[in-house]
């Protein structure tokens, strides 16, 4: 829980330049870019299942094509390089490496083999996430994430992955978002599983936080020269009015949820007392294990911050909101709380923008959770691009997005936050999860009945702050 403190970066124009060695790449998704979701001995998992069920992905869109770059890697990484990206994080679909949960597929394999491979011929540093959110879905069939033995499962397929990419892989990421895969996946039901069960949700939660220390456990044993860390989504919750006990009691019901019930048996090898509180009436005490939280807190080596907006929050207003499309809220035993709307752009999700969230963001993991260096893993903003008469793409909005945010970041740096790295979200338009292929994050355009692309204004302006290791001034 937070307050804004910051001066808004993005009122500024002054020349930018960040540490030496800042480490800038762009991020991507298996599920979201891949397609060719049955090629070479793939099979279904939960997003490609949820897919199926009329009305859970806008327009029925399916992860099939996508962004076709299953068949594209070739002119993806050539493209990366063009870009100047220095590193490139990317996930592993679980269902190719081992279908179903079960025995190894070489074939899926040897995809990110040579995926790694070119990356490396182009002097990319490769960054693999082992998991965003593409759980086989015979695992599913088995309880999924609210059976504990899905953890062990991850940490099988997490050593599969290790033992052909580990000599070539310098990051590692166990999780993408479990915030997510948890609260969206089996309270809200707007992601897959799409269950609506917050019992399930809670449990997923502590299961999916023990497969991290699963996979930490192994890939330290294995590998101890890797850098390994685990990325969260975590979000500045500031109360509507500070001086209210009612608006600060709920923004801790909510900042629980999405931050402190994954930060603190992370970084303080304890759940917060209010877990116990807000979490007890679906059976959380009975799913934490003599071991586990120790387990969870080993020593990592990064934390990935993923942001896109911050969120006020007010205890006023009475009723539990629903989430997108009228489902059930994710933030379960939060309510009640309500946030109240603020007079600030919005992105094409409805997403407000306002930069000095980021720099609040990072001021509090610097200041709660220190000594763990920071890198942000997502940022970005979806807008309702359109190619001009010239086949460009003119996206302003995200180009003003992207520089805000940059400088938020470097803001937080001048401060003290060791940050060491930006990664953009998205390199490429994409399947995006419930909304289809309806909203984009890319920097790069893709025509997705040509799967022509196109670099848009915004991904030139990222080219030239990684030239530059910043961003110049107005009058540069």
């Amino acid at each position: 829980m937070t307050e804004h403190t910051a001066q808004d970066p993005a009122a500024s124009s002054a020349a930018i330049t960040f540490p030496e060695g800042f480490l800038w790449g762009a991020s991507t998704a298996s599920f979201q870019i891949e397609g060719s979701t049955t090629a070479d001995g793939r099979t279904a998992s939960i997003w490609d299942t949820l897919c199926g069920k009329p009305g859970a992905v806008a327009n029925g869109d399916t992860g099939d094509p996508a962004a076709d770059h299953y068949r594209r890697v070739s002119e993806d990484v050539a493209l990366m390089a063009d870009l100047g990206l220095a590193t490139y994080r990317f996930s592993v679909a679980w269902p190719r490496v081992r279908p179903d949960g079960g025995p190894v597929n070489q074939r899926g394999l040897d995809f990110y083999q040579g995926l790694v491979d070119e990356l490396l011929e182009r002097d990319i540093v490769p960054w693999i996430t082992l998991y965003h959110w593409d759980l086989p879905q015979a695992l599913e069939e088995r309880g999924g994430w609210t059976n504990r033995d899905t953890a062990y499962r991850f940490a099988e397929y997490a050593d599969t992955v290790l033992t052909a990419l580990g000599d070539r892989v310098p990051f590692w990421t166990t999780l993408n978002e479990p915030f997510c895969a948890a609260f969206l996946g089996y309270a809200s039901g707007e992601h897959a599983p799409g269950r609506t069960e917050p019992d399930a949700a809670v449990a997923a939660a502590h299961h999916l936080l023990v497969a991290h220390g699963l996979g930490t456990a192994l890939i330290r044993a294995r590998r101890p020269d890797v850098k390994l860390g685990i990325t969260l989504n975590p979000a500045p919750i500031v109360p509507a009015d500070p001086a209210d006990p009612v608006d600060v009691a709920a923004a801790q019901r909510v900042d629980l949820v999405r931050n402190r019930v994954f930060l603190d048996p992370l970084f303080r090898g304890e759940y917060p007392e209010d877990a116990h509180t807000q979490f007890d009436q679906f059976g959380f005490s009975e799913l934490v294990r003599d071991g586990d939280l120790k387990l969870i807190s080993q020593p990592i080596d990064l934390l990935g911050v993923n942001f896109y907006h911050d969120e006020v929050v007010s205890g006023h207003g009475g009723t539990e909101p629903p989430s997108a499309g009228g489902r059930p809220t994710p933030l379960v035993g939060a309510a009640p709380f309500s946030n109240p709307q603020r007079d600030l752009p919005r992105t094409a999700m409805g997403w407000p923008v306002d930069p000095r969230g980021l720099t609040d963001l990072l001021l509090r993991l610097h200041r709660e959770y220190p000594g763990v260096p920071l890198y942000i893993t997502e940022n970005g903003a979806a807008y309702p691009d359109t190619v001009g008469e010239d086949g460009q793409i003119h996206d302003e909005d995200r180009t003003r997005y992207l520089d805000g945010h940059l400088r938020a970041a470097h803001a937080a740096i001048e401060q003290g936050v060791d940050l060491r790295g930006y990664c953009c979200w998205s390199l490429l338009d994409n399947f995006e999860w419930a909304w289809g292929y309806d909203q984009r994050f890319g920097v790069v355009h893709v025509d997705y009945k040509t799967q022509e692309r196109t670099v848009k204004d915004s991904g030139k302006f990222f080219a030239r702050v990684i030239e530059a290791n910043g961003i110049p001034g107005s009058s540069d």
